[in-house]
């Protein structure tokens, strides 16, 4: 199985508001970038927009370490998720979990994947992560 890196972020100038992802796919030493944006949006669709985006780059099943700084993405696909779904997209609060259609994405790639969910502290020096949030505002302001 094919290992791969990838690292990723999203970005929102108000909560909605205009909004940008970024990634990073590195296999074998060689990275790629990806960049896009919404008008209207929400950080936390962009931060798992940056990782379905980055995922549905990969032609076969891989080992993928996926890094990101978003515990929203990282706590869930790795604690929340399955009680979710268990409980019919039904979240902790008795609410319909928010941004369903692409959590359910990410479950498919999930099972694709071998993917191990790696969570970082936000701007804190992390070169990827750097480079995935100017990555995600370079977005932002291309769309501007």
């Amino acid at each position: 199985m094919k290992k791969v890196e990838i690292f990723t972020d999203g970005a929102c100038r108000g909560n909605p508001g205009p909004g940008g992802y970024g990634s990073i796919i590195r296999i074998k030493g060689k990275a790629k970038e990806f960049r896009g944006s919404e008008e209207e949006t929400t950080n936390n669709i962009m931060e798992l927009t940056a990782a379905i985006v980055a995922l549905n780059q990969l032609k076969e099943p891989c080992e993928v370490v996926l890094t990101s700084d978003s515990q929203y993405l990282v706590k869930g696909m790795t604690e929340w998720i399955n009680s979710w779904i268990r409980k019919g997209w039904i979240n902790s609060s008795k609410q319909p979990v928010k941004n369903k259609e692409l959590w359910v994405e990410l479950e498919r790639l999930n099972r694709q994947h071998k993917i191990s969910w790696v969570w970082i502290r936000g701007h804190s020096g992390h070169a990827e992560n750097e480079q995935c949030d100017r990555l995600a505002n370079q977005a932002i302001d291309e769309m501007q």
